[in-house]
């Protein structure tokens, strides 16, 4: 028994070239590590705990507890933040799903010149957020704008032209176009790269059996897909409460409150009012709704996701 348990020992015993190769792995995730905890953990620890301060930026803070938080709903900037956030949200996400995901479907079939529409639809995914909004401006400026230009062509009269980002009806949802025009290319090509891992003799098995192409789908091709729609459902969700970006670019939050979202609010609380406290305060809230929604997806797509490839 002594000799095996001597054996044992031997076992697990290291030599000193692995510990050279382990202190070289270490070594090379060492940069790595310490990005992380500079850029990323420390702000997320000092964030949090500035989020229970008046913090303004300059010294002379003061502790104020949860006041911050219970400020939120209190606040009327917030709450219209908050609730154009949602309907962005609602919004955004399932167009820009089902855009990439009929995009997938087309192109997954063969067409002719498909390599060349897969650069074209994943092209604008390649460009800035910034130069993607200033493009917007132009072709939706209501005066010289050459989208209004073609309505008035097709007879619809100037003053009955939609005003796009400046009109409070229409602001939201033509952020949610431009949106989804940029995004759904790159959603598309993880469609495509699960439309691939598909295999095939399911479809022959179903084409068999009298399935029609909806049958196909609705039996075949979408369970197949769940992961993928899985995983691109959370990005987007994720994507649409950290929009800022485009928002900054166009409406800068107007016209009036229209499409102020939670991460504009919390860049005009810190940066313009310099209230970085309660600034700090909106953002965990903001964490903590992404959090909760992503625990329920997670939770949830054991009944709808599958697994089975």
């Amino acid at each position: 028994m002594a000799q095996k348990t001597g054996q044992g020992k031997k076992r697990h015993r290291i030599s000193p070239m692995q510990r050279r190769e382990a202190a070289a792995g270490y070594l090379y995730l060492l940069p790595n590590f310490l990005g992380f905890l500079v850029f990323t953990a420390l702000p997320v620890i000092v964030g949090f705990v500035i989020s229970f301060s008046n913090y303004t930026g300059f010294p002379g803070a003061a502790f104020v507890g949860f006041s911050n938080y219970a400020r939120l709903f209190r606040d009327s900037q917030f709450v219209a933040a908050l609730k154009n956030n949602l309907l962005y949200s609602a919004a955004s996400v399932p167009l820009t799903i089902l855009t990439a995901l009929l995009l997938a479907l087309i192109l997954n079939r063969g067409v002719f010149m498909g390599s060349f529409f897969k650069t074209v639809y994943f092209f604008p995914n390649l460009t800035s957020m910034v130069a993607v909004s200033c493009v917007a401006m132009l072709l939706f400026e209501p005066n010289q704008g050459p989208l209004n230009h073609f309505l008035m062509v097709l007879g619809i009269p100037q003053d009955k032209l939609p005003q796009w980002f400046f009109s409070t009806k229409t602001a939201l949802m033509t952020v949610v176009t431009v949106v989804v025009w940029k995004q759904a290319g790159f959603y598309m090509i993880m469609f495509l790269a699960g439309l691939k891992n598909i295999p095939q003799h399911l479809y022959e098995a179903a084409k068999i059996d009298g399935a029609s192409p909806w049958d196909c789908f609705r039996h075949v091709t979408w369970p197949m897909l769940t992961p993928t729609t899985f995983m691109v459902t959370i990005f987007c969700i994720i994507g649409s409460f950290q929009v800022f970006d485009i928002i900054n670019v166009t409406t800068k939050g107007g016209p009036g409150r229209a499409t102020t979202v939670l991460v504009f609010r919390i860049y005009k609380e810190a940066f313009s009012n310099w209230k970085m406290g309660y600034a700090s305060a909106i953002a965990y809230f903001l964490f903590m709704i992404i959090l909760i929604v992503t625990l329920i997806q997670w939770r949830g797509q054991k009944r709808w996701v599958n697994d089975d490839q």
